[in-house]
Parts: structure tokens; C-alpha cells; sequence
């Protein structure tokens, strides 16, 4: 995989350098000179990946994430920032970032992200070569008998994993998800709002479901990190599932030493759906 870094810090670029070398996530082709982001070089590059700092001197992260998507970039997109303000990160989703790493950065955490991305990006490859190789331009609407069921299976069986399958929102994400499976969609480009309305004519109370029953795979995560930081479903869901630096606030909080951790309904989701797809690829 080919990551450029876009970030106005020497000794940033130098740690995440470092990482991805060691880590063995791919090689980093270009990166930022004395913070200013060339533009024209990333389009040139084409980067499968891209870190991207919110705070940068010219334009911020969000404004240059716009700006290339405009431009035709097909780069992935995670941020990595100190900023932790909720509006400002949603920006970022909506500008078009797939993840948001607060800093300071934590080697587990951009590897098991980065991981998560380059998985997404290697899926989403294998999926076009047979739709070029079979001559289909869309997705076909049918699956394999049992596909479904297999798909269920596997929800359910994660949903177990993170202490979730006795919460009332879990019939309603295996439900979304087998939607967006079917659709070859994702939360980030349907939108939440959308899908909770094919479900019912209460989409508002759908999505209450959702969010207490993430709140309580979130909490489960937190518990299994601080009875056991080696924790395997720990280490397996909790950066891919939820934006780290929350299940990190949600441990604090468990141990009374600060505020709740905040998970992310589309995060989670989309998450999802990537780990269901892996099993598929390992099939």
C-alpha cells in the first residue's frame, strides 16, 4: 500500500514513518515539506492511503481533504489530530475521512486502524476485478442460498463478543447491516437517518436502540482492556469498532477518572460490515 502524510510536524511525520515501516503497512510515497501540501503532487501520486493533520498552516486537514475528493482523489483518508471537538470531527467524517485517530497517537491504535483501511481498500479491489472479469457494472442483486444466514450468523456472533446480543438495538444492527450487505453499501454514504427509516416509521427511536445498545458494547470493551490489556477481543474490536481515544475515556470512566467515552454509530457500523466482508474473504 502507498500512504503519504500530510502533517506539519518533522517529528510526526518521522514517528508515523516509523510505524508504518515496522508495522509493515505499506510504504510511505510522499509526505508534506515545511507544512505546506502540495496538491497537485497527491493527484499525481495517487496514494492508496492518506494521513492527514486537522491543524495545518495553509489550509486545514478538512479543507484539504475537500478539496482533493473534488479533484477526483480516491485516496482513503484517516486524521490523525489533537483537536477532540465533536463538531469538528464531525466535519471530518463529512468531508470524507473513513477514520479519526486522536493524538497523541498510539502504536495499536493507527495499526489496527491503518489495518482496518488497507483490508477495506484490498476488499473493495477484489470485488472490482470480479465485476470487470464477470462484465457487471453493479452489484448483483442475488447471493449465493444461505448467504444471508451466514451474514447473520456472523453478526450475531460479534454482537455475542462485545456483550451486545441481549441488547434490544442488536436485531436492529444485524437488520442495517444485512441491508447495506445486500446494496454493497456502507452507513457513510446512505446515511444513518435513511437506513433507520427503511426499518421503521419510528426512525428516531430505532437509532435510540442503536446508540444504547453501542453504549453497552462500548462499556463491555472498556471492562475487557482494563481486566486484561492483552485481551484478544479486545485488541481485535476496540480500534476497529470505536474511535480508540473513547474506549481509552470509557476505562477512565470505569475506574472514576473522567468522563464517559462517546462511541460512533457509523464507525461501529461500517465496521461491522468490513469484518463480515473479511470473513468472506477468508471463506
Amino acid at each position: 500500500m502507498r500512504i503519504y502524510i500530510i502533517e506539519d510536524d518533522p517529528s510526526m511525520i518521522s514517528v508515523l514513518e516509523d510505524i508504518i515501516e515496522r508495522e509493515g503497512l505499506g510504504q510511505v510515497c510522499g509526505r508534506t515539506e515545511e507544512g505546506r501540501t502540495n496538491l497537485s503532487e497527491i493527484l499525481a501520486l495517487s496514494p492508496d492511503l492518506v494521513l492527514v493533520d486537522l491543524l495545518m498552516p495553509e489550509k486545514d486537514g478538512i479543507q484539504i481533504v475537500r478539496e482533493l475528493k473534488e479533484r477526483g482523489c480516491t485516496s482513503k483518508f484517516i486524521m490523525v489530530s489533537q483537536v477532540a471537538a465533536k463538531e469538528m470531527i464531525a466535519k471530518a467524517y463529512q468531508a470524507g475521512i473513513v477514520f479519526f485517530v486522536q493524538k497523541p497517537i498510539n502504536l495499536i491504535e493507527i495499526r489496527q486502524v491503518a489495518g482496518t483501511v488497507i483490508q477495506q481498500i484490498k476488499n473493495e479491489r477484489t470485488l472490482g476485478n470480479i465485476q470487470s472479469m464477470l462484465g457487471v457494472q453493479e452489484p448483483p442483486p442475488l447471493f449465493p442460498q444461505g448467504q444471508e444466514t451466514l451474514w447473520r450468523q456472523r453478526l450475531q456472533y460479534i454482537l455475542s463478543q462485545l456483550g451486545m446480543a441481549g441488547e434490544k438495538g442488536a436485531k436492529d444492527i444485524v437488520d442495517i447491516c444485512i441491508l447495506l450487505l445486500r446494496e454493497h453499501e456502507t452507513v457513510s454514504r446512505v446515511g444513518l437517518g435513511a437506513l433507520c427509516g427503511r426499518l421503521s416509521d419510528n426512525p428516531k427511536s430505532v437509532e435510540q436502540r442503536l446508540r444504547r445498545a453501542v453504549e453497552r458494547g462500548l462499556h463491555h470493551l472498556a471492562n475487557l482492556g482494563l481486566e486484561d490489556y492483552g485481551n484478544e477481543v479486545f485488541h481485535h474490536y476496540a480500534a476497529r469498532l470505536f474511535p480508540f481515544s473513547e474506549v481509552r475515556a470509557e476505562m477512565a470512566y470505569i475506574q472514576k477518572k473522567g468522563p464517559r467515552g462517546k462511541s460512533n454509530l457509523r464507525m461501529f457500523l461500517d465496521g461491522l460490515l468490513l469484518l463480515v466482508e473479511e470473513y468472506d474473504s477468508m471463506a
